[in-house]
């Protein structure tokens, strides 16, 4: 919500980066009549039910319900909080942020929080970058030179060392941040034997995870020998870092969409397999950081292009439990390629030992997802014997039940026919035959929702819309006839008459200060933005309807009113007039 800030400084921050252009940065936006469409970034659809009110400067998507203004928009896609939506627009375009009064104590120490952390990481990848360059971090400086790392790249990826347990936290408190904060980094820990504070990293060599926005947010570490633990680690999550939301690399990656746009990414696992491949030239590569694809990290992705390639190590057997992070990319309408690489190479391994060129075949080679999903469902499986192949014809015919054209079945189909000598006949038969090839029922078409809504919640979404969106009939209409029970409807309507008696523009994207961005009641009006709705044949005489529906509502209501308590009343007389009251209501009733 924007509480704490300026209204006119917000005002004239919407003002300042138009809607239709900030979405377009993110999605492919086509468009028809008098608003803008694409498909919606926030959930998975085949045909597109994202909008874009360019006049109203809200979109709205009739498909999953959300909906929101500009900073609502960049909250959501780039996963930050409010300030921070506001001072990514803000600097687009050239404003300069006003001081925020805080609401509560607790807001203001979350910020100061946050900050503190982001000035505690970053000094410390200073402190790190120093170390490196110090004379005194040979161990780290030759395996640089081992992995044939440049210096070139080094820099360009602010590498640095860890030389020991202490050195970090007391460099830290000496720069005067307080240990509390120091420790809610991640960046040390407190240990359990003697309580001090500890670098989480200690003698390591230091890759800094640096956001989209160039703050480092957290640290991956390379041990330099070999132990009992994990090569690599990464600090812990904090208020600032999520491993599941994060992609390393993506700071770089965002500069060069910006600066020359990008056709595909490369997803590889680790740091090095970054390094490396960024150093050959493939400049549009990030990292998982070891952990499984997440739908967080697919939607990041999404940001930047919609062409994936998945350059995993070259153990297709190890890729089997891959497969539900790589249908996560899918799923968030991400074009996946999987590229094969020689059993047990991964990225680094194919750079250092073929070169460019031959990361190249393999990126050539890429395969779509399903033919690798094929290709691993053989793995343990001997075609040579019956029991098997009979059980991977099984397995097989699962995945090609997920092809979404006849044509890639068939090519599959044929595939399959060459591995097991079954013929395509037998195989087509036992695919039609499978359950499994049933899709599920598309979307339905765009309209109005049929979601049980009584006449009298339709009728008072239809006038509100209506009246919000300006149709021609429902041009400066005075709701201060019509009852609103529904607090949503109620503060619409208020919102409304404020604007019309001020003689100011009644917006649509105004009620986003108002109310959240998924109040579900608000999609509903929202919804009825939708092509012709409310201008459409038939618009005005249903507009007059839903006046006479409300009309005839209140009236019903009252005669329950009134005949419940003429059930209950054992004066004669009070009776009498209940009963007046409830004839007059009846025939007015009729005539209404």
């Amino acid at each position: 919500m924007a509480k704490g800030l300026d209204p006119e400084f917000l005002a004239q921050l919407k003002n300042k980066n138009d809607l239709v252009d900030i979405v377009s940065g993110y999605v492919s936006l086509e468009r028809k009549g008098g608003n803008w469409w694409g498909r919606c970034p926030f959930h998975h659809e085949k045909t597109p039910s994202f909008t874009v009110n360019a006049e109203g400067q809200f979109y709205h998507c009739f498909g999953c319900g959300v909906s929101g203004d500009v900073i609502s928009f960049i909250r959501e896609i780039e996963s930050v909080d409010f300030m921070d939506a506001v001072k990514i627009l803000a600097e687009r375009a050239k404003l300069p942020v006003p001081e925020m009064n805080f609401d509560t104590e607790k807001t203001a120490e979350q910020k100061r929080k946050r900050d503190e952390i982001l000035k505690i990481l970053k000094a410390t990848a200073h402190f790190y970058l120093n170390n490196l360059n110090s004379g005194k971090a040979d161990a780290h400086i030759q395996y640089i030179l081992d992995r044939k790392i440049s210096a070139t790249v080094v820099r360009k990826f602010g590498l640095g060392a860890s030389l020991d347990f202490y050195s970090l936290p007391q460099f830290l408190m000496s720069k005067g941040f307080r240990e509390e904060d120091i420790v809610d980094s991640g960046a040390v820990t407190v240990s359990e034997k003697n309580g001090k504070m500890t670098d989480a990293q200690a003698g390591r060599l230091i890759f800094p995870v640096i956001n989209a926005f160039g703050d480092v947010i957290a640290f991956g570490g390379r041990l330099l020998e070999k132990a009992d633990f994990a090569k690599y680690k990464n600090t812990r999550e904090t208020i600032v870092f999520n491993k599941s939301k994060t992609l390393y690399n993506i700071n770089l990656v965002k500069k060069q969409k910006q600066a020359q746009g990008i056709k595909d990414l490369i997803i590889v696992e680790g740091y090095m397999d970054t390094l490396s491949l960024y150093q050959a030239g493939f400049t549009n590569v990030v990292a998982s950081m070891g952990t499984a694809l997440t739908k967080d990290q697919a939607r990041l992705a999404k940001r930047y292009c919609e062409n994936v390639f998945i350059s995993y190590d070259g153990d297709f057997a190890g890729q089997k439990g891959a497969i539900r992070g790589l249908e996560i990319l899918r799923d968030e309408q991400l074009d996946v390629k999987v590229v094969p690489l020689p059993d047990g190479l991964d990225p680094d391994d194919v750079i250092k030992r073929q070169g460019r060129e031959g990361y190249q075949r393999c990126l050539d080679q890429a395969m779509p997802l399903i033919d690798f999903k094929l290709k691993v469902a053989e793995n343990g499986y001997d075609l040579t014997k019956t029991e098997d192949r009979r059980n991977y014809i099984s397995d097989a015919l699962k995945v090609i039940a997920e092809a979404e054209s006849e044509s890639v079945k068939e090519d599959l189909l044929k595939q399959l026919r060459d591995r097991t000598g079954m013929t395509y006949e037998s195989l087509k038969r036992d695919l039609e035959n499978n359950p499994v090839s049933v899709r599920e029922p598309e979307e339905n078409e765009l309209g109005l929702h049929e979601d049980g809504a009584d006449r009298e919640i339709k009728a008072c979404r239809f006038i509100l819309a209506s009246v919000l969106f300006g149709a021609k009939y429902a041009k400066n209409f005075d709701l201060s006839g019509v009852i609103f029970d529904n607090p949503v409807h109620n503060t619409i309507a208020d919102y409304i008459k404020e604007k019309q008696k001020k003689g100011e523009t009644v917006r649509a994207s105004a009620l986003f200060d108002i109310f959240d961005e998924n109040t579900p009641e608000l999609s509903e009006v929202l919804d009825l933005s939708l092509g012709e709705t409310l201008e459409g044949v038939g618009a005005a005489k249903y507009f007059e309807d839903c006046l006479r529906t409300l009309g005839r509502v209140r009236i019903e209501k009252e005669l329950n009113k009134l005949s419940v308590l003429c059930d209950a009343e054992t004066d004669l007389n009070k009776k009498k007039e209940i009963t007046r009251q409830i004839m007059q209501l009846t025939i007015k009733l009729k005539n209404f």
